[in-house]
């Protein structure tokens, strides 16, 4: 007999995963995903990017409202699926969890025990890592706690961002999911607890917030980067930008480039380089490659610094 599966996922990073589930030959006995979202200027309905695959290969959809809702309970007794693999999703119950025989999976975008928390990806970029990774865990109660299944450890460049690692991850968690499901069917994979190497400081992905997404001018250029980077495309490190008036708005930088060039004005200044957008870091120079305006669309810093009358009167803070 077919082992039948239960998808859970909501955004495009689960995309992949159930397209390599289907692609494996895997019987997903029904997807799971979030109830439409008012979206847009005229706030229609918007379905989310697993419920329109799903919609594609003809998959039994759910999108219950309240997870423990007893409908939706009793749905998942009928549906009777040997294993769950969320991707993704929102935080479960135990009654749904626990239902499964073999559990329920879930695939996180880091190597656990780091990065526990809702912005793994972001964070292992802020913080200037050079190596993150995939882990594929049993869900338990405590969040991102649960016995590991698989791991794959990746790279990050030195200039790569938040989303195109995401990309990169998307595919390869994909096949990490496979790997592990087909592991579990054939009975040759078996959880380990998560343990953490004593002395290791154990990093956390909380959510981002306005708070933590503000840029610190009085930063080093590296520092701040890193966090452009952690936060592009979306949502976008901020500061505030006063011009030549007096006059503060909100500013995005969603790209940057660390110059090998000592800064010699006040960290928050901005100044012209060659054509380039420069920010006065408190150690060296920053291009400011991509950036927005409030009101305004993304674009270069060289198209920007045109449309500055006296780029010395200006600074972020």
């Amino acid at each position: 007999m077919t082992r039948r599966i239960i998808f859970m996922g909501t955004p495009a990073f689960a995309v992949g995963t159930l397209n390599a589930l289907v692609e494996a030959g895997h019987n997903v006995a029904a997807v799971i995903t979030a109830p439409d979202k008012p979206a847009g200027r005229g706030r229609q309905p918007r379905a989310s990017a697993v419920k329109e695959r799903a919609l594609e290969l003809g998959l039994p959809l759910l999108q219950p409202e309240r997870l423990r809702d007893p409908g939706f309970i009793a749905e998942l007794d009928r549906i009777n699926a040997d294993l769950y693999v969320v991707v993704a999703f929102r935080m479960l119950p135990e009654v749904v969890w626990n239902k499964p025989p073999l559990g329920t999976i879930n695939l996180h975008a880091s190597l656990l025990p780091q990065y526990r928390g809702a912005a793994p990806i972001n964070w292992a970029v802020i913080n200037g890592e050079r190596t993150t990774g995939l882990t594929t865990f049993k869900l338990q109660h405590a969040i991102d706690t649960g016995d590991i299944l698989l791991q794959q450890t990746m790279d990050i460049g030195p200039d790569e961002t938040a989303g195109e690692l995401h990309d990169r991850m998307m595919v390869l968690g994909a096949r990490l999911v496979v790997r592990t499901v087909d592991g579990l069917f054939a009975g040759t994979l078996h959880g380990t607890p998560q343990s953490i190497p004593d002395g290791t400081p154990l990093r956390s992905a909380p959510k981002l917030t306005p708070e933590n997404t503000r840029i610190d001018v009085q930063a080093p250029a590296q520092r701040i980067h890193d966090l452009v980077r952690g936060l592009s495309p979306f949502p976008g490190a901020w500061c505030r930008w006063t011009d030549a008036t007096g006059t503060t708005t909100h500013f995005k930088v969603l790209r940057t480039e660390v110059l090998d060039i000592p800064a010699t004005r006040p960290a928050g200044s901005i100044d012209a380089r060659e054509g380039s957008l420069v920010l006065h870091c408190s150690d060296r120079l920053l291009r400011l490659v991509e950036v927005q305006a409030e009101g305004r669309r993304r674009m270069y810093g060289e198209d920007f610094l045109r449309g500055l009358r006296d780029v010395r009167n200006v600074a972020l803070a």
